[in-house]
């Protein structure tokens, strides 16, 4: 084997044990010090808005993983590189290893809540990954025949198995350690929601018209869509959990999950959207959420009169700016610890979350949420504002159509077309759909449960041979139509009719 393959394997093994350190080290200082997380939390609010949208719409939920697979690739090219480009007598490598410390310890400590000890884990790993190349590099250099010598080469290949030995065993330790020291899934696993005062009504059969191919009345927790910002899905116990309520109020008031369970519960089905759904789009779907009316809490902590804002933060330091005036008007904006008739899942907010009927999630939706404060628009900026998007979010009207899937071949006859329509805090009155720039045609609607969530609609279509497009669009209580012009979704979400083509045989 030549020896350029073998520094880079050298570099890379040793770009491991850095990482491996890392995160051992991390564990008790807390995962936001963990190196690659403050890295792509970098990037992530670095990213332009326009090519963060151009990624999830290619792959939506998928975004973080892609996040991570370039990290990994981009990684072990620098640290390839750090190996070919090291020597005993000119520690090249070395000093690239050291930039990438500089680099992950600035990501670090400069993160919302950090501390300089947010540095140590990467300082430390570093140090023993530019031991192990320098090792490995001596051995390489120390064996002028190494490249024909096959003991050699065995001897340096059973040192490069050490040293990733050790990478795999660190980072399986930090892993470990990190995990129980939350112990978020056993936590869950007992937790025992409480029997609301005011249940959901019942959904009626008839809320769900069943058509083939078409989405469920109430997404299951496993299919709901998740876009947030956070790389690592942050782990809270209830005991570790509080809600602090302060700022333009006349009281602080500090809520634990111990206080929840003296509290009279509510659940309520309502459909959340994010601001990134394209037209048609999938990021939307309807639950039952189990909880408590953040007006309660308002109203004891005693809401100052010139106050327009609650910024809530997560326990990640997200941000979220939310109107008081959709807090306190009446509708169903509650403090949810459960979905779906068992704790919030980890990945959308345990143990506690913001849901809010009619708003966008970026100004509303905040999970893992543990912080309140009450404030003004003038005053205060949450995080995707900052970035360019609008500063109240409402929701817009939206139709999507859910079978057929575009350019599907059908069979001429009876062809149903169906999907669901959304106009939350308002309802839908009607679905229209229209062929090939016809006349439009009104769709059969699902019974409305609520003004709060989708409805589903279908219509059955006499399809001719050839190809055809099928457009559709909503009309909602207020007698709006869906507005056909075409918008992106930034800065305050896309709108334009959802179509597709089909080819009839």
């Amino acid at each position: 084997m030549p020896r350029r393959p073998l520094r880079a394997l050298a570099g890379i093994v040793s770009a491991c044990a850095t990482l491996g350190v890392a995160e051992l080290v991390a564990a008790p200082i807390g995962a936001n010090s963990s190196p690659m997380l403050a890295l792509g939390s970098v990037i992530v609010n670095n990213t332009p808005d326009g090519f963060r949208e151009q990624i999830i719409k290619a792959f939506g939920t998928n975004d973080k993983t892609v996040l991570f697979v370039v990290m990994a690739a981009v990684a072990i090219a620098v640290a390839a590189i750090a190996g070919i480009v090291e020597r005993t007598n000119r520690p090249r490598g070395s000093a690239l290893f050291g930039v990438f410390a500089l680099l992950a310890a600035a990501a670090a400590v400069t993160r919302a809540g950090a501390t300089w000890a947010y540095a140590i884990p990467i300082v430390l790993g570093v140090i023993v990954g530019i031991v192990v190349l320098r090792w490995l590099t001596r051995a390489l250099e120390s064996e002028a025949s190494i490249a024909n010598d096959q003991g050699a080469r065995r001897e340096f290949l059973g040192m490069v198995v050490g040293a990733g030995v050790l990478a795999v065993v660190t980072t399986g330790i930090g892993r470990f350690f990190a995990s129980r020291a939350h112990n978020v899934d056993a936590n869950r696993a007992v937790q025992v929601l409480p029997t609301p005062t005011s249940p959901a009504p019942p959904i009626p059969p008839e809320a769900d018209l069943k058509v083939p191919g078409a989405v469920s009345y109430i997404t299951p927790n496993g299919d709901f869509y998740r876009i947030d910002t956070a790389l690592v899905v942050p782990q809270l116990s209830t005991d570790e959990w509080s809600l602090r309520i302060h700022g333009m109020v006349d009281r602080e008031v500090r809520i634990t999950f111990a206080d929840l369970a003296k509290r009279q519960a509510v659940e309520r089905v309502v459909t959340l959207t994010c601001v990134s759904n394209p037209i048609g789009g999938d990021l939307i779907g309807n639950a039952k959420w189990l909880g408590y009316p953040i007006k309660d809490f308002l109203d004891e902590a005693g809401v100052h009169p010139d106050a327009d804002m609650v910024m809530s933060k997560s326990t990640d330091n997200f941000t979220a700016g939310t109107p008081i005036e959709v807090l306190t008007d009446g509708r169903d904006a509650i403090l949810a610890i459960g979905m779906n008739g068992e704790p919030l899942p980890v990945e959308h907010g345990y143990p506690a979350r913001l849901v809010v009927p009619g708003l966008y999630g970026y100004v509303s939706a905040t999970k893992w949420v543990t912080d309140i404060e009450v404030t003004r628009f003038d005053k205060a900026t949450a995080y995707w504002t900052k970035r360019g998007w609008s500063e109240r979010g409402p929701i817009k009207t939206g139709t999507r159509i859910d079978t057929p899937v575009s350019s599907a071949q059908v069979s001429t006859g009876k062809v149903p077309i169906a999907g669901v329509a959304w106009a939350q805090h308002t309802g839908i009155k009607a679905v229209e759909v229209q062929i090939d720039n016809g006349n439009w045609v009104q769709a059969r609607l699902s019974q409305e449960y609520s003004t709060d969530t989708w409805r589903q609609w279908a219509y059955d279509w006499d399809a001719t041979p050839g190809p055809h497009l099928v457009r559709a669009r909503s009309t909602d209580n207020t007698g709006k139509v869906q507005t056909a012009d075409l918008a992106d979704v930034v800065p305050d979400g896309a709108t334009g009719y959802p179509e597709i083509s089909l080819r009839v045989s």
